[in-house]
């Protein structure tokens, strides 16, 4: 048990996913909303959670499931969150307009030690941190859904983000046994958004040119691409493909070049034709009703996954 405080701004599926992993290692979480009937369903979800992986051998961390719901507690007094907090994740909705009006109250009440770190997978952290007085304590953790089985975290800092602070916050992500990554300054979709949407831009234009079906696109990334990148990522895949990457790119870098001059300009996605094709393919193989069903094996998928890693890398 630890006697640090952690806050949590939200109480959805992320903000319940950070204060399950920070709760993991034993530090005392505060949980804030405005809303107290969504805290209430908050906690009722994490103390089931928390006993379900328990039962399960899935369980983080070395504390019960009892003792780590003990370091959680909730509030929708905004300067309760904030009192001798060490460290804040925010997790609202993905509104501009509603980040700057809680990034502006936020910076009036914050002690000076509080850094505040945002979920966004969206908005770069100087859209929302500029001007403030604390700002130089303010950034982004980027967690990928679901945080409590992907444990990729990309911390991104604004121009004016401090050394610091994001040295602080990359202890705290390896703490929680999270994976951060680092980047360097901040960039547009950080880095996993960005060769996501490489990938679903070709995707979108070989469904749009009846070259694959939606199904198939999908078993060449899960029976081929993503068995090897759950292992090794593609730099590394290359690397092992030859004698090493540099004789891979003096190998395959002309076709690399010939192939990638094929591509189709980047498509605008939106209603009409092809996405009613792709949604129509994706239904087919998970209807609507049966998603909750399917994220619960994707879930518990992960975690396997997760142990399996971690038993191999031993």
């Amino acid at each position: 048990m630890k006697t640090e405080k952690i806050g949590i701004v939200g109480s959805g599926l992320i903000g319940r996913a950070w204060s399950m992993l920070f709760t993991s290692v034993g530090y005392q979480v505060t949980l804030y909303d405005i809303l107290p009937d969504q805290l209430s369903s908050a906690l009722e979800y994490i103390d089931i959670e928390l006993h379900r992986l328990e039962q399960q051998g899935l369980l983080r961390g070395h504390l019960s499931a009892e003792q780590q719901f003990k370091c959680l507690k909730t509030t929708t007094d905004i300067k309760e969150l904030t009192r001798q907090a060490i460290f804040i994740q925010e997790c609202i909705p993905e509104r501009i307009e509603w980040k700057k009006a809680l990034y502006r109250q936020l910076d009036d009440i914050l002690e000076e030690q509080t850094i505040v770190s945002s979920s966004t997978s969206t908005f770069m952290p100087s859209l929302f941190t500029e001007g403030l007085k604390h700002c130089h304590n303010m950034l982004v953790s980027h967690p990928l859904n679901p945080p409590y089985y992907i444990p990729l975290v990309e911390i991104v800092p604004a121009p004016w983000t401090s050394p610091q602070a994001v040295e602080i916050t990359k202890h705290l992500m390896l703490e929680i046994k999270q994976k951060p990554v680092t980047l360097n300054r901040e960039v547009l979709g950080f880095a996993t958004n960005r060769i996501q949407y490489a990938i679903l831009n070709e995707i979108w234009h070989l469904v749009d040119k009846d070259i694959l079906t939606v199904r198939d696109i999908d078993t060449v990334m899960n029976e081929g691409l993503g068995l090897r990148y759950a292992f090794l990522g593609p730099m590394e895949t290359a690397h092992l493909n030859a004698e090493g990457i540099a004789d891979y790119i003096q190998r395959f870098g002309g076709e690399i070049h010939k192939v990638s001059q094929t591509y189709d300009p980047i498509p605008k996605m939106e209603p009409g034709p092809t996405l009613e094709k792709i949604a129509e393919q994706c239904e087919e193989m998970v209807p609507r009703e049966k998603l909750a069903e399917r994220r619960k094996e994707r879930d518990e998928f992960l975690t396997k996954l997760s142990a399996l890693k971690k038993e191999f890398e031993k």
